[in-house]
């Protein structure tokens, strides 16, 4: 069986929401040659959140952290707030002509917590009994991923993922990112999501590992810089929409056939522009 056919709390969940608006700038790199986007679909580069290169130079990963509040009950049943560091180690994919988000992944990072969580996002539309299958390639599986080779199903170690959470920017799955998880991200190549659409069908989503190692390891990047950052990458994509719009628009003009009568006003016109004849 191919590889295509093998690999059939709140607070975090809304951080991740968060990190689908956010995360754009160091997302727009697809990875994988067999699975680059497409120059006119790729999203156009951006400066990084320090102003430096573009971002299709960069790593498609980037760790974005923030002080949330938590509300807990202490021992007396009474509730108590308090903030808590969350981090995402986060990639996303962009469709750069509409900015939809084509696929995200994370891992989830609480203050305090015991566990850390692998959370996927795609877009709307998919069956959500199902859930989210997905598994880490080695390099070496990548590379042979990439020219359309054969996996062996024993080769690869299949991590189910629930879905916990849907919104406009599409739904969300995840699961406990075990230690083993994370040093075969660490290790990997690329992870190959499948989820399943409304009409039973497979859909492949590739999520590249170029760069986690140092994200995940490495600090947060300025949340400020990073959210002009995105600002100037999401004018550049409405810019474009609405350049494709002036182009299609004045391509259908040209279609249009001529109105009746058309000829006959456009000669009236000219003869009303001529001097009359004297008598």
């Amino acid at each position: 069986m191919s590889h295509r056919d093998g690999i059939a709390t709140g607070l975090g969940r809304s951080v991740l929401a968060c990190g689908a608006t956010l995360a754009l700038i160091f997302g727009i790199a697809a990875g994988g040659p067999a699975y680059a986007q497409d120059k006119k679909d790729a999203a156009p580069a951006a400066k990084d959140a320090k102003g430096g290169a573009p971002a299709g130079k960069q790593s498609a990963w980037v760790k974005l952290c923030e002080k949330s509040p938590l509300v807990k009950k202490d021992k007396d049943g009474k509730e108590v707030k308090e903030e808590k560091d969350i981090c995402l180690t986060h990639h996303e994919r962009l469709d750069g002509n509409s900015g939809m988000v084509l696929v995200s992944a994370a891992i989830r990072q609480v203050e305090g917590s015991e566990h850390d969580h692998l959370m996927i996002m795609v877009p709307l539309g998919m069956a959500i009994p199902p859930g989210i299958k997905a598994a880490v390639y080695s390099k070496d599986q990548w590379e042979k991923a990439a020219k359309n080779e054969k996996i062996e199903d024993k080769d690869l170690k299949p991590i189910d993922l629930k879905f916990s959470l849907c919104h406009p920017s599409g739904c969300t799955a995840e699961v406990e990112a075990t230690k083993d998880i994370v040093d075969q991200m660490k290790t990997g190549g690329g992870i190959m999501v499948l989820a399943m659409n409304a009409q039973a069908q497979p859909i492949g989503f590739p999520v590249p590992l170029d760069g986690f190692t140092e994200a995940f390891a490495g600090k947060p990047v300025d949340n400020a810089e990073y959210k002009k950052a995105r600002g100037q990458l999401m004018a550049q994509i409405r810019q474009r929409q609405q350049e494709a719009y002036e182009k299609y628009k004045a391509e259908q003009m040209k279609n249009l056939p001529p109105q009746p009568g058309a000829e006959g006003v456009a000669a009236a016109g000219k003869d009303a522009k001529k001097p009359a004849e004297k008598k």
